[in-house]
Protein backbone atom coordinates (compact mmCIF):
# COMPACT_ATOMS: atom_id res chain seq x y z
CA UNK A 1 0.00 0.00 0.00
CA UNK A 2 1.49 3.50 -0.52
CA UNK A 3 1.07 5.96 2.31
CA UNK A 4 1.79 9.01 0.46
CA UNK A 5 3.55 10.35 -2.77
CA UNK A 6 5.88 13.19 -3.18
CA UNK A 7 7.27 14.75 -6.31
CA UNK A 8 7.04 16.85 -9.54
CA UNK A 9 3.51 17.60 -11.64
CA UNK A 10 3.73 16.55 -14.87
CA UNK A 11 -0.02 17.52 -15.93
CA UNK A 12 -3.71 17.95 -14.38
CA UNK A 13 -6.92 16.72 -15.84
CA UNK A 14 -10.10 15.59 -15.35
CA UNK A 15 -9.40 15.50 -11.07
CA UNK A 16 -6.13 13.64 -12.25
CA UNK A 17 -2.96 15.39 -11.41
CA UNK A 18 -0.21 13.03 -12.95
CA UNK A 19 3.29 13.41 -10.24
CA UNK A 20 6.45 12.55 -11.92
CA UNK A 21 7.97 10.57 -8.28
CA UNK A 22 11.65 9.16 -9.19
CA UNK A 23 10.93 8.99 -12.86
CA UNK A 24 7.99 6.99 -12.76
CA UNK A 25 4.24 8.64 -13.37
CA UNK A 26 1.87 8.24 -10.91
CA UNK A 27 -2.21 9.53 -11.98
CA UNK A 28 -3.96 10.35 -8.88
CA UNK A 29 -7.23 11.63 -8.22
CA UNK A 30 -7.89 14.54 -6.08
CA UNK A 31 -10.09 16.64 -4.79
CA UNK A 32 -11.11 20.14 -6.81
CA UNK A 33 -9.02 22.15 -3.66
CA UNK A 34 -5.80 20.35 -4.57
CA UNK A 35 -6.08 20.12 -8.72
CA UNK A 36 -6.38 23.73 -8.69
CA UNK A 37 -3.46 24.41 -6.37
CA UNK A 38 -1.37 21.74 -8.27
CA UNK A 39 0.51 23.49 -10.85
CA UNK A 40 2.75 21.91 -13.69
CA UNK A 41 7.11 21.50 -12.57
CA UNK A 42 5.48 22.64 -8.85
CA UNK A 43 6.36 20.12 -6.48
CA UNK A 44 3.20 18.23 -4.73
CA UNK A 45 2.93 15.35 -1.59
CA UNK A 46 -0.61 13.23 -1.48
CA UNK A 47 -1.46 11.34 1.63
CA UNK A 48 -2.66 8.40 -0.55
CA UNK A 49 -5.50 6.01 -0.21
CA UNK A 50 -4.96 3.00 -2.81
CA UNK A 51 -8.13 1.47 -3.86
CA UNK A 52 -7.86 -1.88 -5.23
CA UNK A 53 -10.79 -3.80 -7.74
CA UNK A 54 -9.91 -6.64 -10.49
CA UNK A 55 -9.98 -4.24 -13.24
CA UNK A 56 -7.93 -1.25 -12.00
CA UNK A 57 -6.00 0.14 -9.23
CA UNK A 58 -6.68 3.85 -8.37
CA UNK A 59 -4.70 6.26 -6.01
CA UNK A 60 -6.86 8.75 -4.56
CA UNK A 61 -4.49 11.71 -2.61
CA UNK A 62 -5.35 13.93 0.06
CA UNK A 63 -3.79 17.33 1.21
CA UNK A 64 -3.16 15.78 4.75
CA UNK A 65 -4.22 12.64 6.56
CA UNK A 66 -7.42 14.08 8.27
CA UNK A 67 -8.56 14.60 5.03
CA UNK A 68 -7.75 10.44 3.37
CA UNK A 69 -8.83 9.30 7.41
CA UNK A 70 -12.62 11.20 6.67
CA UNK A 71 -11.97 9.93 2.87
CA UNK A 72 -12.25 6.09 4.53
CA UNK A 73 -14.67 6.44 6.91
CA UNK A 74 -16.85 7.72 4.02
CA UNK A 75 -16.35 5.06 2.01
CA UNK A 76 -17.20 2.29 5.03
CA UNK A 77 -20.76 3.74 5.01
CA UNK A 78 -23.26 1.80 2.84
CA UNK A 79 -23.71 3.54 -0.35
CA UNK A 80 -20.94 5.73 -0.88
CA UNK A 81 -18.39 5.09 -3.37
CA UNK A 82 -15.16 6.48 -4.40
CA UNK A 83 -16.35 9.60 -6.71
CA UNK A 84 -19.03 10.43 -3.66
CA UNK A 85 -16.85 10.16 -0.61
CA UNK A 86 -14.27 12.38 -2.93
CA UNK A 87 -16.66 14.56 -3.87
CA UNK A 88 -17.34 15.15 0.00
CA UNK A 89 -13.92 16.01 0.57
CA UNK A 90 -14.12 18.49 -2.86
CA UNK A 91 -17.43 20.44 -1.07
CA UNK A 92 -16.34 20.10 2.61
CA UNK A 93 -13.58 21.09 4.77
CA UNK A 94 -13.21 18.15 7.06
CA UNK A 95 -13.98 20.50 9.98
CA UNK A 96 -17.14 21.51 7.91
CA UNK A 97 -18.15 18.04 7.29
CA UNK A 98 -18.01 16.73 10.75
CA UNK A 99 -20.01 19.47 12.26
CA UNK A 100 -22.50 19.28 9.31
CA UNK A 101 -23.03 15.54 10.62
CA UNK A 102 -23.00 16.20 14.44
CA UNK A 103 -25.67 18.60 13.40
CA UNK A 104 -27.62 16.25 11.45
CA UNK A 105 -27.58 18.73 8.82
CA UNK A 106 -29.03 16.17 6.03
CA UNK A 107 -29.85 19.19 3.54
CA UNK A 108 -26.53 20.58 3.61
CA UNK A 109 -24.83 17.14 3.62
CA UNK A 110 -27.44 16.27 0.58
CA UNK A 111 -25.75 19.30 -1.42
CA UNK A 112 -22.33 16.66 -1.85
CA UNK A 113 -22.44 15.30 -5.61
CA UNK A 114 -24.04 11.67 -5.61
CA UNK A 115 -25.56 12.24 -2.42
CA UNK A 116 -29.22 12.69 -1.75
CA UNK A 117 -31.22 12.75 1.15
CA UNK A 118 -31.85 9.16 2.32
CA UNK A 119 -27.89 8.68 1.62
CA UNK A 120 -27.13 11.96 3.61
CA UNK A 121 -29.47 10.26 6.54
CA UNK A 122 -27.66 7.34 6.49
CA UNK A 123 -24.31 9.38 6.77
CA UNK A 124 -25.44 10.95 9.80
CA UNK A 125 -26.47 7.82 11.25
CA UNK A 126 -23.52 5.73 10.19
CA UNK A 127 -20.79 8.26 11.34
CA UNK A 128 -21.82 10.00 14.35
CA UNK A 129 -20.29 8.05 16.62
CA UNK A 130 -17.11 7.29 14.65
CA UNK A 131 -15.98 10.74 14.18
CA UNK A 132 -14.25 13.15 16.35
CA UNK A 133 -15.29 14.95 19.13
CA UNK A 134 -15.61 18.98 17.93
CA UNK A 135 -14.57 21.73 20.46
CA UNK A 136 -17.35 24.42 21.30
CA UNK A 137 -15.58 27.12 18.94
CA UNK A 138 -16.34 24.69 15.79
CA UNK A 139 -19.32 23.33 17.17
CA UNK A 140 -20.95 26.80 17.19
CA UNK A 141 -19.88 27.57 13.57
CA UNK A 142 -22.24 25.33 12.28
CA UNK A 143 -24.64 28.16 10.41
CA UNK A 144 -27.84 28.85 12.17
CA UNK A 145 -29.78 27.83 8.50
CA UNK A 146 -28.94 23.98 9.71
CA UNK A 147 -31.62 24.73 12.37
CA UNK A 148 -33.84 26.82 10.02
CA UNK A 149 -34.34 23.90 7.47
CA UNK A 150 -34.62 21.42 10.26
CA UNK A 151 -37.20 23.33 11.83
CA UNK A 152 -39.50 23.62 8.68
CA UNK A 153 -38.82 20.38 7.76
CA UNK A 154 -40.29 19.32 11.38
CA UNK A 155 -43.20 21.59 10.86
CA UNK A 156 -43.70 20.98 7.69
CA UNK A 157 -44.45 16.97 8.80
CA UNK A 158 -47.04 18.30 11.41
CA UNK A 159 -49.43 19.84 8.54
CA UNK A 160 -48.31 23.24 8.54
CA UNK A 161 -47.69 24.79 5.53
CA UNK A 162 -44.62 26.61 4.09
CA UNK A 163 -45.70 29.93 4.05
CA UNK A 164 -47.46 30.35 7.47
CA UNK A 165 -44.37 28.76 8.69
CA UNK A 166 -42.13 31.41 6.80
CA UNK A 167 -43.99 34.09 8.56
CA UNK A 168 -43.58 32.62 12.13
CA UNK A 169 -40.10 31.58 12.05
CA UNK A 170 -39.17 35.31 10.29
CA UNK A 171 -40.21 36.75 13.84
CA UNK A 172 -38.42 35.22 16.01
CA UNK A 173 -34.63 34.22 16.67
CA UNK A 174 -34.52 30.63 16.23
CA UNK A 175 -32.04 28.76 19.42
CA UNK A 176 -29.36 26.21 19.01
CA UNK A 177 -31.29 23.76 20.93
CA UNK A 178 -33.53 22.12 18.55
CA UNK A 179 -36.37 20.72 21.41
CA UNK A 180 -36.36 24.30 22.34
CA UNK A 181 -36.62 26.04 18.65
CA UNK A 182 -39.63 23.61 17.65
CA UNK A 183 -41.49 24.66 21.14
CA UNK A 184 -41.08 28.43 20.29
CA UNK A 185 -41.71 27.86 16.68
CA UNK A 186 -45.09 25.62 17.89
CA UNK A 187 -45.86 28.66 20.25
CA UNK A 188 -45.67 31.71 17.61
CA UNK A 189 -47.52 29.33 15.27
CA UNK A 190 -50.27 29.10 17.92
CA UNK A 191 -51.14 32.80 18.36
CA UNK A 192 -51.78 33.09 14.82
Amino acid sequence: MIGWIQGEVVSRRDGVVTVNVSGVGYDVIVPQRLLADAVAGGQVTFYVHTSVREDAITLFGFANEDERSMFRLLLSTPGVGPSTALGAISTFSVQNLIAAIYAEDVTAISTIPGIGKKTAARLVLELAGKLPALDQREASSVPAQTTHADLESALRSLGYGVGEIRDALGSIEIPSDEGQALRLALRQLGTR
